[in-house]
Formats: structure tokens, C-alpha cells, sequence
């Protein structure tokens, strides 16, 4: 059995679930390259929990977690199965920290909002993975290690034919972005940041990546909140010693968001 690529999209704001853009389309093409797993395990930037939970559900509901946009986003489902019997694969086998089942969760966008590009018949089980938000700002009790040793606990799931996805944003301040513009001009130090973690992945240099709250100016405004990069520490953790690392797109949207995706294996 052939072990699964990872990946890291970088999702932006969900008008890119109805925009045919230079972001969208790299992602029909990463389906078309990308082989078909078993199931799907997305880190969603979106689920922030007291602790770290799985979805059980059979049949996970599509939410929709956002408000202002057009009344079409609202209509859209993407009606993708669940694992049940692989989410609890994961809270029997990852034990430190604890991962535990929710039935009253589902699918939000940062899930289901790019799968509807890269697998558009929603017939592949998906399970998403909440991310324990409750210490972020504690950094005695827990550092950016804390999420990397927990992400390396799920690389058995490559090798059970199960591709795992982190959707965040490697920069992500929405207090300075520009949503007059999807195409604005970024931010200097958006891209200073940006290409400060491409050359740390490139140079397969985790501990940079993982000691971004002690960087300079451009880190603090390209990650005001951590919330929509620790899906990036999840798969970097799950990095092979012979994995490639390649990036599927680049690029920002709003000024200060930074759609750089990335593929692993």
C-alpha cells in the first residue's frame, strides 16, 4: 500500500468557494495529481477546541461559519461521508495528548471549502481534526512542540492510505487586509514572512517554523493568531526523512493573506 502525500492549503477567505481563480484552479489540478486515498484527516484552522477532537459522525453536516457573503455560498454542501471507525482509530492510538470523538461538529470551510475543488464528487470519508486553542497564549505550558509531537503521532495514517491535509494560512492578519481587493498589492512584510518560511521549509529547517512568536516585526503582523498556522506545524511534522516538499501554489489575496500551499511525499 502506497503511503499518502500531505498537504498544506493555504484557503483564504470563502469567496474562493465560488471564485474561478488562479488559486482555485491549482487546486482542480492537485486532484487531478493527486492519487485517491481511503479517507481524508483535514487540521482545521476553523475548529478550536479545549483539548483536540475527531469528528465520529457518519454522515458530517456541511457548516457554514461564516457571515456576509453572498446567499449562493450558503446553498452549497459538500455531502462527503465520515470515517467513524478511522476516527476512533485516531483517539485509540494518539495518547498523548488525549483525542477524543465529537458528534456535534462537521465539516466547516476550512475542510470542506477547498475538497469541493480537489475531490468535487465528495465520495471519499472525511474526518476533521480541531485544534486545542485553549493555552495559545501560555507559551510556558505550551510551544508550537506541543502541536508538531502530536501531529507526528498521525503519520501511521499515511500508511493506511489516508491522505492528511492542514488548512490554514501561513500569513493571515485580517485586520489589515485590503477586502476591497482580492488581488491588492501584498504587504512588505506579508512577504518577507512568506518567503522567510518558504526557504525554512525548503530547507527542511523546523525549528525555525516552530519558534515563530520569538521572530521579528513581520512575523507578529503575519501571525497575529495562531490559529490559522498551526495547521502548517501539523504537516510539517508528518515529513518523511525521504519526503520531497513542494509547492502546489503561491501567491496572497486581501494583501495580508498568503495562499501558499504545499504537498508533501
Amino acid at each position: 500500500m502506497m503511503k499518502m502525500p500531505v498537504l498544506f492549503i493555504g484557503h483564504g477567505s470563502p469567496m474562493n468557494i465560488i471564485s474561478d481563480n488562479y488559486f482555485t484552479r491549482s487546486l482542480v489540478k492537485l486532484g487531478k495529481d493527486l492519487p485517491k486515498p481511503a479517507a481524508i484527516l483535514v487540521v482545521s484552522a476553523h475548529w478550536l477546541t479545549e483539548g483536540t477532537f475527531v469528528t465520529c459522525e457518519g454522515k458530517p453536516k456541511t457548516i457554514h461559519d461564516f457571515g456576509g457573503f453572498p446567499e449562493e455560498l450558503y446553498r452549497i454542501n459538500y455531502p462527503s461521508p465520515g470515517s467513524p471507525a478511522d476516527a476512533r482509530l485516531i483517539t485509540e492510538t494518539v495518547k498523548n495528548p488525549a483525542v477524543k470523538c465529537s458528534m456535534d461538529w462537521g465539516l466547516d470551510h476550512a475542510s470542506w471549502m477547498i475538497l469541493q475543488h480537489i475531490y468535487p464528487k465528495a465520495d471519499i470519508p472525511v474526518i476533521e481534526m480541531s485544534l486545542d486553542y485553549s493555552p495559545y497564549n501560555d507559551w510556558n505550558r505550551k510551544t508550537l512542540r506541543y502541536y508538531y509531537d502530536l501531529a507526528k503521532q498521525l503519520y501511521f495514517l499515511r500508511e493506511k492510505n489516508i491522505m492528511i491535509i492542514g488548512s490554514g494560512n501561513i500569513v493571515h492578519n485580517l485586520r489589515l487586509a485590503d477586502f476591497e481587493n482580492t488581488d491588492a498589492e501584498p504587504y512588505e512584510w506579508a512577504v518577507e514572512f512568506d518567503e522567510k518560511t518558504k526557504r525554512a521549509l525548503l530547507d527542511r529547517n523546523h525549528n525555525e517554523l516552530l519558534d515563530c512568536q520569538n521572530l521579528n516585526r513581520a512575523a507578529a503582523l503575519s501571525v497575529p493568531t495562531l490559529d490559522h498556522y498551526l495547521p502548517m506545524i501539523f504537516a510539517i511534522a508528518l515529513q518523511g526523512k525521504d519526503d520531497a516538499l513542494s509547492f502546489t501554489h503561491e501567491g496572497f489575496q486581501n494583501a495580508s493573506v498568503s495562499m501558499r500551499c504545499f504537498k508533501i511525499g
